[in-house]
């Protein structure tokens, strides 16, 4: 399978070796599929839209749909260069994941209450630093995972999270999470602020909550309802549901195509908009 998928991703072309490897886990994933399904394991027959329905559909059955999304575009992609005979309508949309719901500021306090009743000083200053770095500055997957305690700085009378992998940017920390971010970037130092010894490690942040001592009686602590707090919070500061209901609109898709046309902030405005209490 490995030579399949080899092959069906040179013939892209891909510009850069990450998105050379997202391509061949997807191509090498599907060969696996074919072999399993007595396919053979050529562009031709597995890079067939068919197939590749297939594939999404019954091989990646149990994965979020994120990731059957992303995949499919991948092979689509794939498939317009290593088979360029193969051609179909385009595929049905896969239901989109609705947003999570944000949990409330009691919910927030109880569990930065149980943080701090943890048994040992690290794993307090590392459940802290996740809450935080979630609700407060909306990180999640790579990006909170890859925070060190020196990306954690005062700046322009704020709190900043200088976040250099992936999408690097500077993040604006809420007001009510200074203190105790700053707290654990100092416990932390040089190292990771959630944990862990290796920017490719995984799974530390499931680890770090499944290892919570107590805490029975509160709702399942969650990266993606973190984030949703800080985005519910930053869009009742910035007024934008009096916005949306100005405009008349729903969902972001268009507002986001304006947006994105406009010159970015200053940094010190953007602290002042998005760190506020």
């Amino acid at each position: 399978m490995a030579g399949f998928a080899r092959q069906a991703v040179a013939a892209c072309g891909p510009p850069s070796p990450v998105r050379a490897r997202s391509l061949l886990w997807a191509c090498a994933r599907l060969g696996s599929f074919g072999e399993g399904v007595g396919l053979e394991p050529v562009p031709e027959v597995l890079l067939h839209p068919s197939v590749i329905e297939r594939f999404v559909m019954a091989g990646l059955g149990e994965a979020p749909e994120t990731r059957r999304r992303t995949v499919r575009t991948n092979l689509r992609h794939v498939a317009r260069y290593a088979a360029p005979a193969m051609s179909a309508p385009g595929p049905p949309p896969l239901a989109r994941q609705r947003a999570k719901a944000p949990y409330s500021p009691a919910e927030i306090a109880a569990f930065l209450a149980l943080a701090d009743a943890q048994p040992t000083a690290g794993r307090r200053h590392r459940l802290g630093a996740l809450i935080c770095a979630g609700a407060g500055a909306g990180l999640t997957g790579a990006d909170l995972r890859h925070v060190r305690g020196s990306d954690v700085v005062r700046r322009h009378g704020g709190v900043v999270i200088v976040v250099a992998d992936g999408a690097a940017r500077v993040v604006p920390v809420l007001a009510p999470f200074h203190a105790r971010l700053l707290d654990a970037a100092g416990f932390a130092g040089e190292g990771f602020i959630v944990g862990g010894r290796r920017p490719d490690r995984r799974n530390v942040t499931a680890g770090l909550v499944a290892s919570v001592a107590g805490g029975s009686d509160l709702p399942r602590l969650e990266l993606g309802r973190l984030r949703a707090t800080w985005v519910a919070t930053c869009a009742t500061h910035l007024g934008l549901r009096a916005f949306f209901d100005a405009a008349g609109v729903s969902h972001s898709a268009h507002i986001a195509d304006v947006v994105a046309s406009l010159p970015p902030p200053e940094e010190t405005e953007a602290v002042r908009l998005l760190g506020g209490g």
